[in-house]
């Protein structure tokens, strides 16, 4: 191959090791021709693509390179003049800043003679006079008042109002030749399918497999060995859209209609925990509960709402570290008790806890019912919208729309559930009676 035959195309769609061969064969007097040249090294499915379009929406999964395609994407539409006004969102500033801006795939690693101001949220090109604006997508109403000609949304799918935050970028970005790419691990959610139905939206995809020679040694295998063939792994590793399990206890949508950003006032706070077994997860989510004003005697939490707070489920941990974060949780929320199932370790959870916290009050609860049965009567209370997620709670989230009865245990909604079960007591009060002599 010399560059009197290169095209972006036939570089791009070659493997690793066949690139470098086809580089080798390059003149060195041309080399410097393409040596810098982002085409030179990315994949073709990091490449914006053909056509006519208005939104690149790129599916990835994890590791799979989207940072690197969105900096590179925005980096060259200011070299090529393209760009003077520039929105990059993420889920909020903190993520911005780190991934998108000062990451290792970030912005400022290829966008040459850019300056950042972190506090005043802004990059900025002097040579070319181009402007970053560093945008929250948790506060949709800050991006009012812009005008872009070029957006980059990262990780589209953990915005926690995807629909609010996207509508106010589109409605800003009406300056010059505009165009929009959003780099995301997919979810199922509402905003997405939207995005994916739009006829002047462009969505390619990139498993993480096809990344894996710029990833850690035993990554993938490791990767594969643990979510390989589960919906889990083809979402998260294979950029796959994957729709909610028919038959599963939950659906996505009763959890997007009551979702809310901020908790009221409320009455009464659990930690449940589902341990694990050996150094798998464990599942730890903190709810709350605010009683009704129409609750009876027989039926105290008849009006009753809960709050899902948190979900601090968090895998390979020993004993005495998931106990330490339960405490934490448990001393962060004010809770009143912690509900844990004791159906593995019985006792020894209990006194794992409790030398996390010795005034922490333990109550440990035992499963006799299957998983799907005994999250039936909550899927009810969220079918009815009286359990509202603060924030977005995305691998719980996933994890509870996902199980329907068969795979790997939904070690986070275990714990949903149990916090829910105390909260939401399934025995019917004993009523007083008068006994006349």
């Amino acid at each position: 191959m010399s560059t009197e035959n290169f095209s972006v195309t036939s570089l791009a769609a070659l493997k690793p090791n066949e690139r470098a061969a086809a580089l080798k064969k390059i003149k060195p007097k041309n080399f410097h021709l393409l040596r810098d040249r982002w085409e030179t090294y990315a994949r073709a499915s990091q490449l914006p693509p053909a056509g006519n379009w208005f939104i690149w929406l790129f599916l990835g999964g994890r590791g799979a390179g989207k940072t690197r395609a969105g900096a590179e994407w925005v980096a060259e539409r200011v070299r090529a003049g393209h760009a003077k006004r520039v929105a990059l969102i993420a889920a909020t500033h903190s993520d911005a800043r780190r991934v998108m801006i000062e990451g290792d795939s970030g912005l400022l690693r290829f966008a040459g003679g850019a300056e950042y101001f972190p506090s005043n949220r802004l990059i900025t090109w002097p040579v070319s006079g181009a402007k970053a604006f560093v945008l929250s997508a948790d506060e949709p109403d800050s991006i009012r008042g812009y005008q872009f000609d070029t957006a980059w949304a990262d990780e589209f799918c953990k915005w926690p109002d995807a629909q609010a935050a996207l509508d106010m970028v589109l409605m800003g970005l009406r300056v010059g030749e505009s165009k929009m790419m959003i780099s995301t691990t997919p979810r199922p959610i509402p905003a997405l399918k939207a995005l994916v139905a739009r006829a002047d939206c462009i969505a390619t995809n990139s498993a993480t497999r096809d990344n894996a020679h710029n990833l850690s040694k035993g990554y993938m295998t490791s990767m594969e060995a643990a979510y390989g063939g589960t919906r889990l792994g083809r979402q998260e590793l294979d950029g796959e859209i994957i729709e909610d399990v028919e038959g599963a206890s939950f659906q996505r949508d009763w959890i997007e209609r009551t979702r809310v950003k901020v908790a009221p006032e409320l009455d009464r706070i659990v930690v449940g925990v589902d341990p694990p077994a050996n150094k798998g997860e464990c599942g730890i989510v903190v709810a709350g509960v605010k009683l009704g004003s129409g609750s009876t005697p027989t039926n105290v939490f008849a009006s009753s709402e809960a709050w899902v707070l948190a979900d601090r489920s968090k895998e390979n941990l020993t004993p005495a570290k998931w106990a330490a974060r339960v405490a934490d949780a448990y001393e962060e929320f004010g809770a009143s008790c912690v509900v844990a199932e004791a159906n593995q370790g019985g006792r020894m959870v209990e006194q794992h806890l409790l030398n996390a916290h010795p005034n922490m009050k333990v109550k440990l609860v035992h499963a006799s019912a299957g998983k799907t049965a005994r999250a039936e009567p909550f899927a009810g209370l969220y079918e009815q919208g009286r359990v509202h997620h603060v924030g977005l709670l995305a691998t719980l989230e996933d994890q509870m729309c996902s199980y329907g009865g068969t795979g790997p245990s939904p070690d986070r909604m275990d714990a949903l559930v149990w916090a829910l079960t105390e909260l939401f007591p399934q025995r019917r009060p004993s009523i007083p009676r008068v006994t006349v002599v």
